[in-house]
């Protein structure tokens, strides 16, 4: 699955994670700690949606 910030565009691919800020490849969306924020923009989670 990918999540995209509603806010910058900044997509979150599970497959890939996200190696910047230590996630690894295969983390799944719901395994993120909840504090996440967009790499790009600062918002949090509540902000995204599944492409």
């Amino acid at each position: 699955m990918k999540y995209i910030c509603n806010v910058c565009g900044w997509v979150y691919d599970e497959e890939e994670g996200c190696e910047e800020l230590g996630i690894a490849p295969g983390t799944k969306w719901e395994d993120i700690e909840e504090d996440f924020s967009c790499p790009t923009c600062g918002v949090g989670k509540d902000d995204f949606s599944e492409v």
